[in-house]
């Protein structure tokens, strides 16, 4: 935890691809021996009589017959050694891991299976960068160059998705991958995809008492050290936060301290639902309201701060939530994300099941009849437009589909970008991304895919990345029980039509909570901490003229078209304050990345 508040990386190595008949390579590696060819730092590491080097970070777990305990880097190595690589995936948890094996000449690095853990690495004239942070990892290249495929993903997914990194040459690991590296070069696969099952796993209610268990064991588990390390949760009120922090709070002895953020802006303020889970479990609630000043002084060091550029503005009303729990003495938050995407609580997945119907009508209903009579439909009108659209989306494969009102799907990137720019982007790669992720698993549910899908694009991309670099910047460290591996194995045996009927967000889940979580909560719409931001624009002149300025900022960069800024910037102030606002925070956001990090653009 301290190497995360110094920005110390906690696995980091430079590592030959090939000279491995030298018999004094081994030698040169050493824990503080920062200034030797290659070397190998991490938080623990363990090696064996033929030389073989395992380094790990993280907080991993076994996986046994009997349950999950806390391993170690002595203990994986001897399941190296007994399984071979099969040995990932018994490792539960947060991790990182690198190994080295002299007897066969290679290097051998991964993940945890939900990405908790980000891994970096780069591949430079015959030799292998690994870090579990960006920067370090560019180490042997003297000037990195911005990727514009991954500028290009930033604005199309507001940040830059695994496996590319805002630099060439640099990769990064998707959740649950693996890299092997030899003098041939590395090769990534995946060790663990998810098995879903729709067959109906025994008793309802047996299967609900399990999963309320689950989620009190994956707490507990994730405040294993809550004796040395004070350990509170966030708390906005939600069904993820609200059953993290009461199960904290019956499995400590002290109870629980919870933080929520509030905002002083109509439509976006969740404090009342967080003071109701708090007084329904008996928590120490503390609240914070962030106020625009707050957003004006720390929006340049947090967008700043992140490995590569991040768009998610929820990031900030995070950050203030650890720091006034760091503020109180909590050196441990406990945060609910992940439960939507484990249990269906998005919208998107209920919408897509009238998508669903409507592709099970006749062919001639639906090509001659509903589509002819769309086409005489005036196409200026309201009716017309939504029928319009409703027709693209139906005629759009999942899980493009998902993506429908992408800005880069509703604008032309011709009018966004240089000609330039371009050239060098590939413009149907995002969905060539999203489509080699939701088809990896096998005989799975159109649900389940959406659900696989979001573990790699909305948590271990985005949610994760954005939760951890808040608190790591409060000098907090964040832990996620809703994505404790035992509970997401328990959700994969839930089959859809239970997650998921009709349009019913939630409904097992809801269901086996119902009487222990106030009422309200189960009732409350998904909200979150996001942040009133686009509003703020509007009133606030100090945010306003300072998004504005850097929003324009790109003019300079050979990046974008700078009539779109412009319009970017008009739109806002004469449009829809939040969806430009969106819009303006993306670029603002970019504008601050671009400006504190050198990169030969």
């Amino acid at each position: 935890m301290n190497k995360v508040r110094e920005g110390i990386p906690l696995l980091e190595a430079t590592l030959p691809l090939s000279n491995w008949s030298d018999a004094n390579l081994l030698s040169t590696f050493a824990e503080d021996g920062a200034a030797q060819p290659y070397y190998i730092h991490s938080e623990q590491s363990a090696t064996d009589a033929s030389g073989i080097v395992l380094a790990l970070t993280g907080d991993p777990f076994l996986e046994t017959n009997s349950g999950y305990r806390q391993t170690s880097a002595t203990e994986l190595l001897t399941q190296y050694q007994a399984l071979g690589d099969s040995f990932l995936t018994t490792i539960a948890g947060r991790w990182a891991l690198l190994l080295l094996d002299p007897q066969q000449e290679r290097i051998l690095f991964a993940n945890d299976r939900l990405g908790r853990q980000p891994l970096y690495y780069s591949e430079n004239e015959g030799t292998l960068s690994i870090c579990t942070q960006l920067r370090p990892s560019l180490a042997p290249m003297q000037a990195p160059d911005l990727d514009e495929q991954s500028i290009y993903h930033f604005v199309y997914f507001h940040m830059i998705p695994a496996p590319g990194s805002a630099y060439k040459n640099v990769q990064k690991l998707r959740m649950a991958h693996r890299g092997e590296a030899d003098r041939n070069g590395v090769r990534l696969t995946r060790y663990w995809t998810p098995k879903f099952t729709e067959t109906r796993p025994g008793s309802r209610t047996r299967l609900k008492a399990a999963l309320a268990e689950t989620l009190r064991d994956s707490v507990r588990r994730a405040a294993h050290d809550h004796a040395k390390h004070k350990t509170g949760a966030f708390l906005s009120g939600g069904l993820d936060s609200s059953t993290v922090a009461g199960m904290l709070h019956e499995v400590q002895e002290t109870g629980c301290d919870a933080y929520a953020i509030g905002f002083d802006a109509e439509g976006y303020d969740e404090m009342p639902y967080a003071r109701i889970t708090a007084r329904h479990f008996g928590i120490r609630l503390h609240e914070y309201y962030v106020t625009p000043d707050d957003v004006v002084a720390a929006m340049p060091e947090i967008s700043k701060a992140f490995e590569e550029p991040f768009g998610n503005s929820s990031a900030l009303p995070a950050y203030f939530c650890a720091r006034r729990a760091a503020a109180d003495g909590v050196s441990v938050l406990l945060a609910g994300d992940g439960g939507d995407e484990l249990f269906a609580g998005n919208e998107r997945y209920a919408h897509q099941k009238l998508f669903e119907h409507y592709d099970q009508l006749p062919y001639f209903a639906r090509h001659t009849l509903i589509e002819g009579l769309v086409k005489i439909l005036p196409p200026r009108s309201g009716l017309g437009r939504k029928a319009s659209s409703f027709l693209k989306q139906a005629n759009t494969p999942l899980p493009a589909r998902l993506q429908y009102y992408s800005f880069l799907e509703q604008n032309d990137a011709t009018q966004v970008f240089l000609p330039e720019f371009l050239r060098a982007v590939d413009t149907a790669h995002p969905s060539a991304l999203l489509d080699s992720i939701y088809h990896a698993p096998e005989d799975a549910s159109s649900l389940n895919r959406m659900l696989f899908l979001d573990w790699q694009i909305t948590l271990a991309d985005n949610d994760l990345r954005k939760v951890s670099k808040a608190c790591e910047m409060a000098g907090v460290e964040v832990r996620y029980p809703m994505l404790d591996d035992a509970l997401v194995s328990l959700s994969t045996r839930i089959p859809s039509h239970w997650k998921l009927p009709r349009k019913a967000l939630r409904d097992f889940y809801k269901q086996a909570l119902k009487g222990w979580l106030p009422d309200a909560t189960i009732k409350k719409s998904k909200h979150g901490f996001g942040l009133p931001f686009g509003v703020w624009m509007k009133t606030h002149s100090p945010l306003r003229d300072m998004a504005y300025e850097h929003a324009l900022g790109p003019h300079n960069r050979s990046i974008f078209n700078p009539r779109f800024l412009e319009e970017a910037v008009a739109r806002h102030r004469e449009g829809h304050a939040s969806y430009y606002g969106e819009l303006v925070w993306l670029l603002a956001v970019l504008e601050f990345w671009l400006g504190a990090h050198e990169v030969a653009r």
